[in-house]
């Protein structure tokens, strides 16, 4: 009660002494307290100047941590404090925030930081150690915690006559915050009646413990001595002697204690020998027997005074080897064979380790290895290496190989192995191996077919190992199996294991397997190659996962595919499928596909890809194909048809009837009116060389028919070349040039007609027109395409000519087509040539007997010209 009424008068003087220049809203008091637990806790805050008049001490709140101090607790001193209780106090450490509100909000002006704890206890358990004349350190237990700020003071007390003499003097005392304290040189006197006292105090209160005597002799704690050397002694085996120097900084004429520890460095074990050095030397040695030889040692050594309960830190390890021997046991031998190369050598990997063995063979200086031919052993060979393999190159031949390790004493036994030559065939003797595991061990397991063998070579590697010196072996002895630890395999990882049968010198074929002694699934899953998908079916095809991450055997491969909104179908193959053949999918369906490897450990699958089934297949393609093929072909050939016969369709169909109104070989009355066999003639004249309205006219049979035509030809042939000869010999009398030109103006329709020979042809246009009227025969060859023309204007009258009752017998059998044969006679007429009247009559040109009843005498028309083009 008396400190609050203390911190109320202090609050109120400092509220008067506050100018209205202050800055700060509010302050606390007290500002950090620590009180005991479970005690009573009471803080003012107090508002600063510039607050008031707007705010008062009747705004202010009170919250512990973020909970809200409830308002009975609250107490208003003065207008600008106001305080807080807080009963029963439990916190470790709390906040108590002092908040002013004002208008409905809360604003932090100022928090403390409360602890409690407890009182100190009575420290106790006090003990010293003595460094001579360099440090006095002491440490204490201080009971339970305080969890309040607490000071240690430790007293050193002089002793006499069992009463304590508290000195008051510098150096006779130490303070600490910790539960030791140490006092340092030259504040280290020796005395043998000093006792240590140690006092604890807090805010809360103080506690001091009794003073206890302690003797500096009993608490002397030396510097660990220095060891000088460890050595061999020459010529003396499985012996050490050691040296070392007492430590310097000791109680005078204390007697010592010291032990000397020594382990090899094979093992963590080790041996600890008493020494008691002479009183009156510095130097103190002892030699260390029963040791192993060629083994290096690990030495170390620690004293303590014969008083004292303290023994000196152990010194620095020094290390030596004993004297060496030679080796006794022959190195651990292997070897690896490749092929023969071109020129018939081949290449062996020679490996060996040596053995664990207690004790070592000590510092191995190197390896000598001899070899030779089977059959020659005068050609020995020698290689020295310090390392632990080698390359030999070897013929064909089989060879014995021996290896030896030696040391500054001298060689190990030798150990040998034979190389069969390359055409040596061996037996196999090892029937089978398999490989499990059971509590942590890896075992391998054979079987051999023949009981004398009594040692095997277990070798083993990993899959991807491409270098021969790194196979591990082991040499196993009456027995078919090897056990070994888990840990002699890697997890995860492929192995070839081979098991080799050893009878005398010789090494029998393997047997080989490959395991896995721990599996997880697939690193990766493989990628799907779609290739080109069919309408219902498509070819899918990956690729093996590689070896170092499959993590264990491939036990089989699961092909997923799923149409476009459908449900997932699944395929599962053997690990040797690497492609598969999915049927009855849906056509032109998108699908996606992925496939999944899976060990024994799970699966794991590749990335997805999507493909597209086709819309038709070969066999829809080939089925639209052939129909629309053999149409096309069809067409085609109806078309080249039509192309190469063109003539004789046109022919057949649509036959062309000569214009008998274009002949030139008679004269036509011009008034076609009063000639019905006229009608359709036209009156337009044509001129074709110097002859005029001389018109062309073309058959109008087809071939077939010239044929029938011409029967009895021979008949009609001397009836109408005598009237044809007696109208044409004096031509230029009886036909004018004027009759001459109608006559060629109006030639019957119905007269077939042909010349053929060139020179015929001149000779009968001789005989129609005179020779000054003659014009070059192109022109009339143009004529005469242009008179085709006008042949079928009038179809009608065409039909009355064609069927006129006198003409339709002899017009069967025309001989006027007669002409279209090879032989023909032609019409000579008086005033032809000499040369002309003499040449064979072989030849003739057809009258028809129509053509003389009509005008009474014989005519040739131009399209004879055509057709003897022609042929």
């Amino acid at each position: 009660m008396f400190y609050y009424l203390l911190w109320m008068l202090a609050l109120l003087c400092r509220s008067s002494a506050a100018d209205e220049s202050s800055v700060r809203d509010a302050d606390i008091f007290p500002s950090s307290p620590e009180i005991e637990r479970g005690s009573t806790l009471k803080l003012f805050c107090v508002l600063g100047k510039h607050l008031i008049p707007h705010r008062n001490a009747s705004h202010i709140i009170w919250k512990l941590n973020h909970e809200l101090i409830a308002q009975e607790n609250y107490n208003v001193v003065n207008e600008t404090v106001s305080s807080v209780t807080i009963h029963n106090f439990t916190y470790n450490k709390a906040h108590v925030k002092c908040f002013i509100k004002y208008l409905g909000k809360e604003q932090l002006l100022v928090h403390a930081e409360v602890k409690s704890g407890f009182p100190p206890d009575t420290p106790g358990n006090i003990s010293c150690i003595y460094y001579f004349n360099v440090e006095l350190a002491c440490s204490w237990t201080s009971g339970r915690q305080t969890n309040l700020t607490t000071n240690y003071t430790l007293y050193r007390n002089m002793m006499k006559d069992g009463r304590v003499i508290t000195p008051n003097v510098a150096g006779s005392s130490c303070q600490s915050k910790a539960e030791s304290c140490s006092f340092h040189y030259p504040n280290t006197p020796y005395s043998s009646s000093f006792c240590f006292q140690v006092k604890a105090e807090n805010v809360l209160g103080e506690a001091l413990s009794d003073c206890v005597p302690i003797a500096l002799e009993k608490i002397e704690k030396f510097e660990p001595p220095e060891i000088l050397s460890v050595q061999k002694i020459a010529g003396i085996k499985q012996l050490l002697a050691v040296t070392w120097k007492k430590p310097k900084k000791i109680l005078p004429s204390q007697g010592l204690n010291c032990r000397v520890r020594y382990r090899n460095l094979y093992s963590n074990s080790s041996e600890t020998v008493p020494v008691t050095p002479s009183s009156g030397e510095q130097i103190t040695s002892l030699n260390l027997t029963g040791l192993w030889d060629s083994t290096e040692y690990a030495v170390a050594i620690q004293c303590i005074s014969v008083e004292s309960k303290f023994w000196s830190e152990w010194s620095r390890e020094k290390k030596a080897s004993t004297e060496e021997k030679a080796p006794s046991e022959k190195v651990d031998l292997w070897r690896v064979i490749e092929s023969s190369h071109s020129a018939g050598n081949r290449s062996v990997h020679l490996m060996w380790k040596l053995l664990n063995h207690f004790p070592p063979p000590g510092r191995i200086l190197g390896y000598r290895i001899q070899y030779f031919p089977e059959n020659s052993a005068a050609l020995k060979m020698m290689n020295i290496t310090t390392d632990k393999k080698i390359i030999l190159l070897l013929n064909e031949e089989a060879y014995i190989i021996s290896v030896t390790a030696y040391n500054s004493a001298g060689d190990s036994p030798e150990a040998t192995l034979r190389i069969p030559s390359t055409d040596e065939k061996t037996s196999q003797i090892i029937e089978t191996v398999r490989t499990f595991t059971a509590n942590e061990e890896v075992i391998v397991e054979w079987m051999a077919s023949k009981s004398e063998v009594t040692r095997y070579v277990v070798e083993w590697y990993e899959d991807l190992e491409t270098d021969p010196f790194r196979r591990s072996w082991r040499y196993i002895s009456n027995s078919t199996n090897w056990r070994t630890s888990k840990k002699t395999f890697k997890p995860f990882i492929c192995y070839n294991i081979s098991v080799y049968p050893l009878y005398g010198n010789k090494v029998g074929a393997p047997y080989s397997v490959q395991t896995y002694i721990q599996e997880k699934k697939p690193s990766e899953g493989p990628m799907a190659d779609t290739g080109i998908p069919g309408k219902n079916e498509i070819t899918i095809k990956w690729k093996e996962i590689s070896k170092d991450k499959r993590n264990g055997f491939i036990s089989n491969y699961t092909i997923f595919y799923k149409p476009e909104g459908g449900k997932e179908l699944n395929e599962t193959v053997n690990p040797d499928v690497l492609q598969y053949r999915l049927k009855s999918l849906q056509a032109n369906t998108q699908y996606t596909v992925h496939i999944m490897a899976t060990n024994e450990a799970g699966g794991t699958s590749g990335e997805p890809k999507t493909f597209k089934t086709l819309k038709f297949n070969k066999e829809d393609i080939i089925f639209i194909a052939i129909p629309v093929g053999l149409s096309m072909l069809f067409l085609l050939v109806l078309w080249i048809t039509c192309i190469l016969k063109k003539r004789m369709f046109k022919n057949v169909c649509w036959p062309d009837i000569p214009n008998p109104a274009e002949s030139i070989a008679v004269e036509w009355p011009v008034d076609a009116s009063m000639n019905p066999f006229l009608k359709g003639v036209t009156s337009e004249d044509k001129t074709i060389g110097g002859l005029e309205d001389v018109s062309i006219l073309e058959p109008c049979f087809p071939e077939e028919h010239e044929n029938l035509l011409l029967m009895n030809r021979e008949n009609h042939v001397s009836e109408y070349t005598d009237i044809s000869t007696k109208d044409m010999i004096n031509g230029d009398e009886k036909i004018p040039y004027s009759e001459e030109h109608e006559a060629a103006k109006h030639l019957s329709p119905s007269m077939p007609y042909t010349i053929t020979d060139p020179d015929i042809r001149s000779q009968v246009l001789s005989t129609l027109i005179p020779a000054k009227k003659i014009q070059p025969l192109e022109m009339l060859e143009d004529d005469l395409h242009e008179s085709q023309h006008t042949s079928h204007q009038n179809e009608e009258n065409k039909g009355e000519v064609l069927n006129l009752p006198d003409l339709s017998e002899k017009a069967v059998f025309n001989p006027y087509l007669k002409n279209s044969v090879n032989t023909r006679e032609f019409l000579i007429s008086e005033n032809l040539p000499e040369r002309s009247k003499n040449e064979p009559k072989s030849q003739s040109t057809a009258i028809s007997p129509f053509q003389q009843n009509i005008v009474g005498q014989s005519y040739v028309t131009l399209d004879m010209f055509g057709l003897a083009t022609a042929h």
